[in-house]
């Protein structure tokens, strides 16, 4: 396990709906074939589903902001010699060169967006991305306080190379006007006399539904169903993961 793969999998422990790098393919593959190809995934990582929705033949590109995660999927997909066309950009600043009949995060990092400005524009981008007719899917949930007992916990594994790496909660901040969680995360990597220590927060901005479907409305998008990642209805007061879909208006 190389400390990247370390800190992603730690922070997704902590907040185990964010598992974007794991999600199951099958929930996205039935989404595409109802929805209609191209399809175009947000977020996509370092290729979790996409490389799987891509070796089932389905037509789906992807977009992420970080560099390093689209070098490990295009490794991953050279090593599993998969086809994949993914564009290094932000959520929020989408510019491709085709429209899609489905857009769909797989798993809620959505919520990774700071800020209601920040949101709006992501979803205009998702509406300036969508040919005519087609469905956005956009999973969202709210978090929960990191437990008093997990601030300070150190949590521990040993790379191949030998390091022992490890995380902990240093701190965290909860603003429920602003509905936003700050994290701060330590990171730690100790190998002989060597020793590199990065503390980064993580933040976590959620949506009453009411408020999504506002955001929405003026990015151009429609509310046309939220359920659970299985199809069925939810409470509206839910802080569970929900699917939320979205049309052109």
């Amino acid at each position: 396990m190389d400390p990247a793969d370390f800190y992603t999998g730690i922070v997704a422990e902590i907040y185990g709906p964010l598992k974007s790098f794991s999600q199951d393919p099958e929930p996205y593959a039935v989404f595409i074939q109802q929805t209609g190809m191209p399809a175009l995934e947000l977020g996509c990582g370092d290729g979790d589903p996409l490389l799987e929705l891509r070796r089932r033949g389905l037509d789906v590109d992807g977009v992420d902001s970080s560099a390093d995660m689209l070098e490990r999927l295009r490794c991953r997909a050279d090593e599993q010699d998969i086809r994949a066309t993914v564009f290094h950009q932000r959520m929020e600043a989408l510019n491709l060169p085709r429209r899609y009949r489905a857009v769909f995060l797989a798993g809620p990092t959505f919520t990774l967006l700071p800020d209601d400005a920040t949101a709006l524009a992501a979803l205009r981008g998702i509406r300036a991305h969508l040919a005519e007719g087609g469905t956005a899917l956009v999973p969202l949930f709210t978090p929960a306080p990191t437990p008093a007992e997990q601030i300070g916990r150190v949590r521990t594994a040993v790379a191949p190379e030998g390091a022992e790496l490890r995380v902990s909660v240093v701190a965290e901040q909860r603003d429920e006007t602003a509905r936003t969680q700050t994290t701060l995360l330590r990171y730690e990597r100790h190998h002989g006399s060597d020793r590199t220590i990065e503390e980064r927060p993580w933040i976590l901005h959620w949506y009453p539904r009411d408020q999504f479907e506002k955001l929405a409305t003026t990015a151009g998008l429609a509310v046309t169903a939220i359920t659970d990642p299985e199809g069925k209805p939810t409470p509206a007061d839910t802080t569970d993961l929900v699917h939320v879909r979205l049309q052109a208006t």
